[in-house]
């Protein structure tokens, strides 16, 4: 029996996808930097929480962002005005960003600064709740924002980005008095496709949760920085 070329080539472009994704780990490794895919729904909160996460931790780790978005460079002004490098990357009609396009925006960042100097690179993905989820980039950790405006059914309907996730924000919870959600119930559905990722609540306006979300990401920075660096690779293609 043979496949269908429509399915052929959804794994070709997966697996050249793949072997991208593990080249820009290498340098990710290579640089000690780590590298977090945030995603999410448009709306959820993606660029509030890097505002405010970008400042409250400037101090602390170096940071530089890539910033996709289909069509404008909005969000990417919105994080430059914090004051850390951002390099815009605009995927037209692609509603993700895949390795690829990381490595591409690795590039420009390279023209502007040494990746190793780095602690931490954001890639903002594209607001979509199924494909960033379907294509890495060569992060080391995925955080999926979900936010308590957009209802409790969230995780069971769209469940590969949640499975994926290895931290959930369960985001815009000052709003909760305001609205007929349940937070437990989204957390449960969260749990019930991924019992191990972490769950943090937390408010881009009010603060709620953010002091437990930066200390998971100093975690994440810890457990990297403990594991030896691999030589210098050469080039970013």
């Amino acid at each position: 029996m043979h496949m269908p070329l429509e399915d052929t080539l959804g794994l070709n472009l997966l697996a050249a996808n793949q072997h991208q994704a593990e080249h820009n780990r290498d340098h990710f490794d290579a640089w000690n930097l780590l590298c977090l895919n945030v995603m999410s729904s448009p709306g959820a909160g993606k660029t509030s929480l890097l505002e405010r996460s970008l400042a409250a931790l400037a101090g602390e780790f170096a940071m530089a962002v890539l910033e996709g978005d289909m069509t404008t460079q909005l969000d990417a002004q919105r994080l430059e005005a914090v004051g850390v490098p951002v390099v815009p990357i605009t995927t037209g009609r692609a509603c993700h960003l895949d390795a690829a396009m990381v490595s591409g925006g690795l590039r420009l960042l390279r023209q502007r600064l040494d990746p190793a100097s780095l602690d931490l690179l954001w890639v903002e993905n594209v607001g979509n709740l199924v494909c960033p989820a379907e294509f890495e980039v060569g992060e080391h950790r995925k955080v999926a924002l979900l936010s308590v405006t957009e209802g409790d059914d969230k995780p069971l309907k769209y469940p590969v980005m949640f499975r994926e996730a290895d931290c959930v924000l369960i985001t815009k919870v000052d709003l909760l008095p305001h609205l007929p959600v349940e937070v437990e119930r989204i957390e449960a559905h969260v749990r019930q496709v991924n019992p191990h990722c972490a769950v943090i609540r937390v408010s881009a306006t009010s603060g709620e949760g953010l002091a437990t979300w930066h200390g998971w990401l100093r975690e994440q920075r810890a457990a990297l920085a403990a594991v030896p660096s691999a030589p210098p690779l050469v080039g970013v293609a």
